[in-house]
C-alpha cells in the first residue's frame, strides 16, 4: 500500500465569510464587514495546515472573484487545492454574519444553488482520497443527495484503501429546510428525517465528534448522554462530545455509567466573544492530535485551546491559532480570559500568519533578498522639478518610469524567488505607479509620515486608520523616523508616541509594517545608538515586521542590532538598509559589512539611482526609455553588488 502523502482531506462546504464589524449591533445596522475563508470543512483544512499536518479540500467554487479568493487563501494556507473544482454556472456561498451580544450570533447563508452545494461523485477522485490518511466528511453536505452520495463514495474509497473517516456532524438545521433563512445561528430541531440520513453513515466512521446538541441529532434521542449511548450501537467510532466552556469527553469502547467518565483534557475558560467557527477550530486541534497518533488527553488539549482561541476571536479560519501559538499557549497560558487581548499571542499570531504576498519569499538554495527600488520621495523630487522649471505633475509619470525600470531590472534575475524585487512608492505622486507596480510580482512599501518631519507627523492629517484602511493588503506601511538616542525628553516622547498609535493601527489593520530610523542626521552615532534605539522601541510594545536601517560602519554594531531584534522579536521579518544618496562605492562596502547579520535581507535605495534621470527627464534632456534604463542599470549595479556581497 502506497503511504499517503497527506494527513487529512475535508469534504463539503467552502463559503466567504462576511462578518459585521460592529459588535453589539444588529446585522440590519452594520456599516462594515470582514471578509474570510468559511465553511466548515474549509476551515478545518485550513486549521490543521495552520497546526502542521498536510491538508486538502474537496469542494466547489464559483468562477468568480470569491471562489478564486477561496483557492487562493486556501493555497497560501498549506493546503493542496487540488480537490476544489471550480464551477462555471454557479456562485460561491456567501454568509453574513454578526455578534449581537456574548449569546447571539445571527447569521444568513446565501446559499441558494451556491457553487459547493453541486458537489457531486465526478468530484471524488479515488487516487486523490486515497493519498489521505483520513477523510473528513461533514453533516450538512449529507441535505443534498448529489453531495451526500459523493461523500459516501469518498467513504468507499478511503475504506478500501485502509483509510480513517472522520465525521464532523456539523448540523445546521435551516441547511437541512427545517428553518428559515433568518435562522441560520439556529443550533438544533429535532427531526427523525435528518436522524435517520445520519444513521446510516454513523457504521463506516473511526471518529464521530459534535456538540451535544449534534449528538442528539445522530443519535435520535433528547438527552446528550443517552444519544451517545445510541450512537455507541450503531458505531464503533470514537466519540467525542463538545461541551463548550466544560471542553470534551471522548469515548473509546463500552460507554460508562456517567458522561463524566469519559476521557477528558484540561479545558480553558475564556471570554466568549464569537463562537462562530469555534466547532471548526476544535475539530482541527483533535485531529492534530488523532492523526499523530497522540494521547487523547492530548487531542482534547489540543481541540479545546483551539476552540478557546476561536470563540476571543471575531473571525473563523484567518483567525484559529497556528502551531507556534499553541505550543506558547499550553505552555506558557495567558493572563487574560479575552485571548485576544494577550499580546504576546497576538504577535506571535501575526507573525505566523502573515499574508505571503507581502513577503520575501525563501527558496531551497538562496537567503531571502529585498532589493527595492525607492521612489518614494516627494520633497527631494519637488526640488529637482522646481529646479529646472517643471510642472511638479510630471513627478507622477517619472514614477511610472521608476516602476518600469525595476520590473526591467527583476526580469533579469528569473532564477531569484519571488518577491525578491521591490519598490517603495507614495499615494500622492505615486498613486498610478501603485497600480501598475501590483501588477507584477513586487514587494511594495508606503511612506505614511509627512515628509521631513520631525517630531513625527502623518500625511495628510486626520484618521490615521481611516486612511490606511483604504490601502490594499500586500502595500507595507513604511514610517519614516528622525530620532537620536540624545534627542530631548519631550521630543522622544512625541515620536514615540505617534509610532505606537501606527504599530496599534496597523495591527488592527491587519498592515505589514517597516519602521525606518535616521539617526545621523541629528547627532553622532557609536556602535550601541541603533541598537538601543531598537531596545526601547520594542520596549514600549512597538514591533514591526521589517526595520531599516543605516548602513553601519562597524560589525559590532551589527551584531549589536542583531542581539536586539533576536532578544525582542525573533519573528523579525529582518532588515533593509537604506541609502542616503551615498555614491554606489559606499554603498557595495555597507552591503559587505551588514553581512556579519543574517537579519540584512537587502536594500531599499532611491536617490542613488534616480536623482541623476529626474533632474534629465524633468528638464527634458533625455527621453523616457533613456530614463528607465538609467536607472534600470544603476538599481542592476546595486542589485549585482547586493548578491556578491551575500555570497
Amino acid at each position: 500500500m502506497t503511504a499517503p502523502s497527506l494527513d487529512v482531506i475535508t469534504i463539503g462546504r467552502s463559503s466567504v465569510d462576511l462578518y459585521g464589524q460592529q459588535v453589539g449591533g444588529r446585522l440590519e445596522d452594520m456599516a462594515s464587514l470582514s471578509k474570510a475563508v468559511g465553511g466548515c470543512p474549509t476551515n478545518i483544512a485550513i486549521g490543521t495546515a495552520r497546526l502542521g499536518l498536510k491538508s486538502g479540500l474537496i469542494t466547489r467554487v464559483g468562477d468568480e472573484h470569491m471562489g478564486r479568493f477561496i483557492r487562493e487563501q486556501c493555497a497560501r494556507e498549506g493546503v493542496d487545492v487540488t480537490g476544489v473544482k471550480t464551477d462555471p454556472q454557479r456562485l460561491t456561498a456567501l454568509v453574513v454574519l454578526g455578534i449581537r451580544d456574548d449569546k447571539t450570533f445571527p447569521l444568513i447563508f446565501y446559499r441558494d444553488n451556491c457553487a459547493d452545494s453541486a458537489l457531486d461523485v465526478s468530484d471524488i477522485d479515488e487516487a486523490y482520497v486515497a493519498s489521505a490518511k483520513a477523510i473528513v466528511v461533514t453533516g450538512t453536505h449529507f441535505a443534498k443527495p448529489a453531495a451526500a452520495e459523493a461523500q459516501k463514495l469518498a467513504m468507499s474509497y478511503a475504506k478500501k484503501h485502509g483509510r480513517k473517516v472522520a465525521f464532523d456532524v456539523d448540523y445546521r438545521p435551516n441547511l437541512w429546510g427545517l428553518a428559515g433563512h433568518g435562522a441560520g445561528e439556529e443550533r438544533y430541531i429535532s427531526s427523525s428525517e435528518v436522524t435517520a440520513h445520519l444513521q446510516k453513515i454513523l457504521p463506516d466512521c473511526d471518529l464521530i465528534v459534535g456538540t451535544e446538541e449534534e449528538l442528539m441529532i445522530a443519535g435520535g434521542k433528547e438527552e446528550p448522554f443517552e444519544a451517545i449511548r445510541a450512537i455507541r450501537a450503531l458505531s464503533n467510532a470514537t466519540i467525542v462530545c463538545k461541551r463548550g466552556p466544560m471542553g470534551c469527553v471522548v469515548f473509546t469502547g463500552a460507554i460508562p455509567a456517567s458522561i463524566e467518565d469519559g476521557i477528558k483534557g484540561p479545558g480553558f475558560p475564556v471570554e466568549v466573544y464569537n463562537v462562530l467557527g469555534a466547532g471548526d477550530a476544535f475539530m482541527s486541534g483533535f485531529l492534530r492530535g488523532w492523526l499523530r497518533d497522540e494521547p487523547l488527553e492530548t487531542c482534547c488539549a489540543y481541540a479545546n485551546a483551539g476552540g478557546a482561541f476561536a470563540v476571543s476571536r471575531l473571525l473563523c479560519s484567518v483567525e484559529y491559532l497556528t502551531e507556534s501559538e499553541l505550543h506558547y499557549f499550553l505552555k506558557n497560558g495567558s493572563p487574560h480570559r479575552a485571548l485576544r487581548q494577550d499580546p504576546a499571542l497576538n504577535h506571535i499570531h501575526w507573525a505566523t500568519t502573515r499574508d505571503e504576498r507581502t513577503q520575501v519569499a525563501v527558496n531551497t538554495t538562496h537567503a531571502p533578498n529585498l532589493m527595492a527600488l525607492a521612489i518614494d520621495h516627494r520633497a527631494q523630487l519637488e526640488k529637482i522639478a522646481d529646479d529646472v522649471n517643471a510642472p511638479r505633475d510630471k513627478i507622477k509619470a517619472f514614477k511610472l518610469l521608476a516602476v518600469q525600470a525595476t520590473v526591467d531590472v527583476a526580469k533579469r534575475y528569473p532564477h531569484l524567488a519571488r518577491g525578491s524585487f521591490g519598490t517603495l512608492l507614495d499615494g500622492t505622486y505615486g498613486r498610478e505607479a501603485l497600480f501598475r507596480a501590483a501588477d507584477h510580482d513586487l514587494w511594495i512599501g508606503r511612506p505614511v509620515e509627512e515628509p521631513g518631519s520631525r517630531p513625527l507627523d502623518f500625511e495628510g492629517g486626520g484618521s490615521l486608520a481611516a486612511k490606511l484602511n483604504e490601502w490594499p493588503l500586500i502595500h507595507t506601511i513604511k514610517c519614516l523616523c528622525f530620532y537620536h538616542p540624545d534627542d530631548p525628553a519631550d521630543l522622544k516622547a512625541r515620536q514615540e508616541r505617534e509610532l505606537l498609535r501606527l504599530h496599534d493601527a496597523a495591527r488592527a489593520l491587519g498592515r505589514e509594517l517597516l519602521v525606518e530610523i535616521i539617526a545621523s542626521k541629528h547627532g553622532p552615532i557609536d556602535d550601541t545608538s541603533i541598537s538601543g534605539i531598537i531596545e526601547r522601541l520594542y520596549a514600549l510594545g512597538i514591533k514591526p515586521d521589517w526595520w531599516k536601517l543605516e548602513p553601519q560602519a562597524t560589525a559590532t554594531a551589527w551584531h549589536n542590532i542583531e542581539r536586539a531584534i533576536a532578544q525582542n522579536d525573533p519573528l523579525c521579518r529582518g532588515i533593509v538598509l537604506l541609502g542616503l544618496e551615498a555614491p554606489e562605492e559606499d554603498l557595495a562596502r555597507g552591503f559587505k559589512t551588514a553581512q556579519t547579520t543574517k537579519l540584512v535581507k537587502g536594500f531599499a535605495v532611491g536617490r542613488t539611482i534616480f536623482a541623476e534621470p529626474a533632474q534629465q527627464w524633468l528638464s527634458g534632456q533625455i527621453s523616457d526609455e533613456k530614463a528607465i534604463h538609467v536607472m534600470a542599470d544603476s538599481f542592476d549595479r546595486l542589485v549585482q553588488a547586493w548578491l556578491q556581497a551575500r555570497q
